[in-house]
């Protein structure tokens, strides 16, 4: 069996050495994160469409405020993106709906990052029966599919953006935990680890201290495409009426709303579908680069 020979470093030698290692690929990593124009432009487009979204209360019109006479109206100078058939400003709705979807990407995508690190981190590290325990269970839950399994925890739950939330963010930390598991696995056998393991040092320390720092990149990399993962299913499920409801918008429930006036009124289907388009494809190019990235990085 190997022997760990500690003698001529001190626990303050192995963290400092853990702190440079980790600062110089961190360092490392995000220069090569600035040279990519891909994700330089991706992660333009997603400040911009959350500015918008943050400020939508600029607006001069109220986004639940009914005018029938203005009813489908095509894009114009007063109403930029035109009006529904409720006669309210597209513009509006479009950002107010906007705030909804960014909302559940972002917290379902916490939520997903928080139980699936946490589990990851526990299963890599302690191995052995838990190991075991964990992963059958994560292979079990991936094998139900689960936008159906969403539609109908949905169907049996009070509407509402909390519920979704929650019901996306817990069926969506299985990938997050398989990720950090494989980080814990490599990690645990670093030096400065097994040094602070030897010196009494608990698990939540080497958790908080050592794995999850230096795991951050990847938790980085699921962390994005879990957001735009999130903001997808939202559409879809507020497109098929389970999601969001009215008056409140989403852009999916705007889709929803849109398929009646695809002949006459096709601007109530593009601009809630180009939004998501972009959005999506932003957070998947911003995924793909911090993959590349992360590979470098090692």
């Amino acid at each position: 069996m190997m022997r760990l020979d500690f003698s001529k470093k001190t626990m303050q030698d192995f963290e400092r050495d853990a702190e440079v290692v980790h600062a110089t690929r961190e360092r490392s990593f995000w220069r090569f994160m600035l040279a990519d124009r891909r994700a330089v432009f991706a992660t333009s487009v997603l400040i911009l469409i959350t500015v918008a979204c943050i400020f939508a209360f600029l607006s001069p019109y109220d986004p639940n405020a009914l005018s029938v006479q203005d009813k489908l109206m095509p894009p114009n100078l007063a109403h930029w993106f035109g009006t529904d058939d409720h006669g309210r400003d597209y513009l509006t709705r479009v950002l107010y709906g906007g705030r909804v979807s960014l909302l559940v990407g972002v917290f379902a995508m916490m939520i997903a990052v928080v139980v699936g690190t946490l589990a990851g981190t526990v299963s890599g590290y302690f191995g052995g029966f838990i190991d075991n325990m964990v992963m059958r269970f994560l292979d079990i839950f991936m094998s139900i599919p689960s936008f159906f399994l969403l539609m109908i925890l949905n169907a049996y739950l009070k509407p509402g953006i909390s519920n979704i939330i929650i019901i996306i963010g817990l069926l969506s930390w299985m990938e997050v935990a398989r990720i950090v598991r494989a980080e814990t696995l490599t990690l645990k056998e670093r030096e400065f680890i097994l040094y602070s393991k030897s010196s009494g040092g608990g698990f939540f320390h080497i958790m908080f201290k050592h794995i999850i720092p230096n795991a951050m990149p990847s938790i980085v990399v699921a962390a994005s495409l879990n957001v735009a993962t999130a903001i997808l299913t939202e559409s879809a499920l507020s497109f098929l009426g389970l999601g969001v409801q009215q008056p409140n918008a989403s852009w999916g429930s705007m889709l929803n709303n849109a398929q009646g006036y695809v002949g006459e009124a096709t601007y109530l289907a593009l601009f809630p579908g180009l939004l998501i388009l972009m959005t999506i494809l932003s957070f998947n190019v911003l995924g793909d680069v911090l993959r590349k990235g992360l590979s470098r990085r090692y």
